[in-house]
């Protein structure tokens, strides 16, 4: 059972609280095209865990027919154990993530965003999860059932959701034992006193145990070091791979060639000017990336974002019946399609427009032979009506608004 699936509504409403938030206190910790970059990274991990998390389960169940060492039984205390374990393995999980290169190209999607909300919290790597499940796979091998595994698991990342806010403040004694907005902001901060700080799950102990614990002082500058600089999921998956490949072969033998891919963010070796080490955000001048897409661009990627839920929601709980050319299909379109609509917010390439309407056809094309699932005139009539309106759409968010002709 997927559990980050199904808690997606609950998701949607505490974002809209917190938006509600933000304009009754009037602090913008919102802005649409962060929001939309966020959500497409966080669409993307899902749909690539359709394809990954049969297989990661498939491990846990080898593991525990074959290799277990005690058959534990299905009782509360083997579900506070359980609980515990994974929660501690997710530490040094998250940890390493932010200690070795090759775990850090994947976790750093998560980091990008330079503002704070709960929409960060969606905004995962597309390749994490098959770095991380390695670490809990010992918990199979002591005799932990999967499914248990599994369920324990995803309530530590249900639970990490509503500590990516700032409408909340330090929470009393919580702090002491509980990971908490407060402690997550640190771990979010670009700052140098808050880099690779507070890494727990849910229980902030295990940071105070192994001497990674930061108290939240002034509010963080959140962010990475060097920011990304774009709304594209695509990118934000792949940008600091390119980055590992592109030093490891100006590397002048193997063995620098490996360390880029084992050694800490920041690595160099001394040819190539040593390490990287971060430094001070002049807050004075420290601006956000931003972009200003005109209202119609905007307009179109609020329209075509509400249809991407709708497929992205019916792909996740209907992939079954699917069957695999129509599951690729649609997996590489949604994948496209959170693309597009990142760049058209930064401006829209040429290109992008070109794709955005390869895009529009190919869905429609699949919409339209998947008889088994989409039958009637209805259906038929609906899929050309939003295919028109949305190529409509395309061609009038590049049309030159009557105010910018005017100021030209």
């Amino acid at each position: 059972m997927d559990y980050i699936a199904l808690a997606i509504p609950l998701f949607f409403l505490l974002m809209g609280i917190e938006l509600a938030w933000s304009a009754w206190s009037n602090r913008k910790v919102y802005r649409f095209n962060d929001f939309v970059a966020n959500m497409g990274c966080g669409i993307g991990s899902q749909v690539v865990g359709a394809f990954t998390k049969a297989g990661i389960f498939a491990v846990y169940l080898a593991v525990y027919d074959n290799w277990r060492l005690f058959t534990l039984e299905n009782s509360v205390l083997t579900w506070i154990v359980t609980f515990l374990l994974i929660d501690l393995l997710y530490y040094w999980f998250h940890r390493l993530s932010h200690e070795i290169n090759f775990l850090w190209a994947a976790h750093i999607v998560h980091h990008q965003s330079e503002e704070y909300n709960l929409s960060v919290a969606l905004r995962q790597s597309w390749w994490q999860g098959l770095f991380s499940f390695w670490f809990y796979v010992p918990v199979a091998f002591l005799g932990v059932d999967p499914i248990t595994i599994v369920t324990v698991g995803a309530f530590v990342t249900l639970y990490q959701f509503w500590i990516h806010t700032k409408a909340l403040g330090k929470l009393g004694p919580l702090e002491w034992l509980f990971n908490t907005p407060s402690h997550h902001r640190v771990h979010h901060g670009s700052d140098p006193k808050y880099i690779d700080r507070n890494h727990a799950g849910t229980l902030i102990i295990w940071d105070k145990i192994f001497g990674t614990y930061q108290v939240e002082e002034e509010e963080p500058t959140y962010g990475i070091t060097t920011p990304l600089n774009t709304w594209d999921p695509l990118k934000a998956n792949f940008h600091y791979y390119q980055d590992l490949f592109r030093w490891a072969r100006q590397a002048r033998n193997w063995k620098d060639k490996v360390r880029f891919f084992l050694k800490p963010p920041g690595w160099m070796p001394d040819y190539m000017g040593g390490f990287q080490a971060p430094k001070e955000v002049d807050r004075a001048t420290y601006r956000k990336y931003d972009t200003d897409a005109n209202s119609r661009t905007v307009a179109y990627v609020v329209m075509q974002f509400t249809v991407l839920l709708v497929v992205t929601t019916f792909f996740l709980f209907q992939q079954e019946q699917l069957g695999d050319v129509r599951k690729w299909t649609t997996a590489a379109l949604i994948v496209i399609w959170v693309m597009d609509l990142g760049l058209l917010l930064e401006g829209g390439r040429h290109w992008v427009r070109w794709a955005e309407v390869l895009r529009i056809l190919v869905l429609a094309a699949l919409l339209l032979v998947s008889t088994d699932l989409l039958q009637g005139a209805v259906a038929t009539a609906g899929i050309v009506l939003f295919t028109t309106l949305s190529l409509l759409g395309l061609w009038w968010s590049y049309r030159p608004q009557a105010g910018a002709l005017r100021a030209a």
